[in-house]
């Protein structure tokens, strides 16, 4: 009698166990699926606006005038706030950002802009509407990223 009792004590012990590594395993995947979809989302957003910012760039240029371009983006990814920022080098111009509070490293994204400018300025979404501004500033082209609202 004592066997038995001592095998069922295992036999709970072991499916204990096993749920609780398949209940780990499936929040990790359900974290994971959750994770790529904002990145995703994240994503396009900065395609957006760099698709904007590529527009306003042609029409400034083409002109020789000042745009300013409200933006609608939403107020969080998922359950997260997201920033965004324009930097530009030498060799080229980019929009990045990444889920959560703003840093200096390395961002998550990075979407380049196909035109020579200068850019500057940053968006953190829970403080209100982004806008783009462009103007020229003598022959090169000037864009600046900023919050408005909020």
């Amino acid at each position: 009698m004592p066997s038995i009792v001592s095998s069922y004590i295992y036999t709970i012990v072991a499916l204990t166990v096993v749920s609780v590594l398949l209940l780990c395993s499936l929040n990790s995947y359900t974290l994971t699926l959750r994770n790529t979809s904002e990145t995703d989302q994240l994503r396009n957003i900065l395609n957006g606006v760099a698709a904007k910012a590529n527009e306003i760039l042609t029409l400034v240029t083409a002109t020789n005038s000042s745009l300013t371009v409200y933006l609608s983006l939403p107020a969080t990814i998922g359950d997260q706030p997201y920033w965004m920022r324009m930097r530009n080098d030498s060799s080229s111009a980019w929009v990045e950002g990444s889920l959560g509070q703003m840093f200096e490293g390395n961002t998550e994204l990075r979407v380049l802009i196909s035109h020579k400018t200068s850019m500057s300025g940053y968006f953190i979404s829970a403080h209100g509407q982004a806008s783009l501004q462009g103007y020229m500033n003598g022959s090169t082209p000037q864009l600046n990223l900023a919050s408005v609202g909020g």
